[in-house]
């Protein structure tokens, strides 16, 4: 049931889809390659002009509101948006026309504390231009499409470029205003040679690094620990299984931390390789939820004898902090959907419907405790006022 449910989660994760395919050829000009780019259903278009050097290029994307912008770009040092050289097409606030003006990104503006203002890049760009998709009679509206067009000088044998590409909402003026910080929005970069048209694989990377995130964390904390926590509540008073309760809850809880280690060493991987993209309460709920994991594994080295004066504090621990993590873990994996932009996935829905499994199993077996330990308590009164006879032994159990 573990397998299939996997199975199903795995094919059921988001994933990014491309656009319509890239084309070379434009209203004003005709190129030699081109590439779809893997977000906000944009695509560049380009020819590389090997004897002098120079790059002829076109981007192509869209605007998500009558007042935004939308634009792209070239970091000349590093794959991320800051340091990016930008030019940014929208609508004038005073014609209405499309303007197309540049900016540097640099890090005062990512952290926002001034604003995006124009001014000369600082690599050599011959000409630039924009136009909406559709001639003179287009207007700006939500998904109409824009037009980028450079020609820049390159460095000789340097055709390796980090492209940048993103789009807002509004416009201050003649300041663009911040982008959405969705996961798309903030993995817009990818990284092409423009004399062989060869991509580079970091993204790729990263999207695959991201799924087996999702899926090893979801099964782990999200279903294995919780299952743990349950076998070890409900079936340790089965007198009958005996001790077979504890190594069967030992080696869930053991297996789901070991699969949750390898799912938190994949997202601090993906940290790395995604500079200036943070998500600070997924990460803290993911270091909180990965230590108490680590105090619970370690808690098994020092369990005391049930002979032991510090057993009942021990259990006290026990109980607490496996809890504790079981609750971080599920929120956390709650908070990790919305960070991949999953909010309303089939991926969620099915782990939604295996969550309200385990609890409605739990609820169930809840209230047989209760009705069991109610039945032992009339039983045992009666027993002490003479009404029955004989009693019950009971075996103790040293894995309490």
């Amino acid at each position: 049931m573990l397998f299939l449910f996997c199975l199903f989660f795995l094919f059921s994760l988001p994933n990014v889809t491309f656009c319509a395919h890239c084309t070379t050829s434009t209203p004003t000009k005709t190129f030699e390659k081109c590439i779809t780019l893997p977000t906000q259903q944009a695509s560049i278009a380009w020819t590389y002009h090997s004897h002098n050097s120079t790059l002829d290029l076109v981007f192509l994307g869209a605007f998500i509101s009558p007042s935004g912008w939308v634009g792209w770009g070239i970091n000349p040092t590093s794959a991320e948006m800051t340091g990016t050289r930008a030019l940014i097409a929208f609508p004038d606030p005073n014609t209405g026309q499309i303007v197309l003006l540049p900016y540097i990104i640099d890090p005062t503006v990512k952290l926002q504390r001034t604003p995006l203002l124009s001014r000369p890049l600082d690599i050599h760009l011959i000409s630039s231009s924009a136009t909406l998709y559709g001639g003179k009679l287009a207007t700006v509206h939500d998904g109409a499409a824009v037009q980028i067009y450079a020609t820049l000088k390159l460095a000789t044998n340097k055709t390796k470029l980090n492209h940048v590409w993103n789009r807002g909402l509004y416009v201050q003026g003649y300041s663009p205003t911040v982008h959405p910080t969705n996961p798309n929005d903030l993995s817009s970069i990818t990284t092409f040679d423009v004399r062989s048209g060869s991509t580079a694989t970091r993204h790729t990377n990263i999207l695959t690094l991201r799924s087996a995130h999702g899926i090893i964390n979801a099964v782990s904390w999200g279903i294995m620990l919780p299952i743990g926590a349950v076998t070890a509540r409900y079936l340790r008073h089965v007198q009958s299984l005996g001790p077979t309760w504890f190594y069967v809850h030992a080696a869930i809880q053991l297996f789901g931390f070991v699969l949750g280690t390898i799912g938190f060493a994949i997202g601090v991987r993906l940290g790395d390789m995604s500079p200036g993209v943070q998500y600070s309460l997924h990460r803290k709920l993911g270091f909180a939820a990965f230590c108490l994991g680590g105090l619970q594994t370690l808690a098994l080295l020092f369990r005391p004898k049930t002979t032991n004066k510090f057993r009942k504090y021990w259990k006290s621990y026990h109980h607490f902090v496996g809890y504790a993590c079981v609750v971080l873990g599920v929120v956390n994996v709650f908070q990790g959907f919305e960070v991949m932009g999953a909010e309303r996935s089939y991926a969620k829905l099915v782990y939604c419907l295996g969550l309200s499994t385990l609890i409605g199993v739990c609820i169930a077996l809840e209230v047989n405790s209760w009705v069991v330990f109610c039945r032992k308590s009339k039983e045992e009164k009666l027993r002490r006022e003479g009404l029955i006879g004989g009693s019950d032994k009971g075996s103790g159990n040293i894995y309490s």
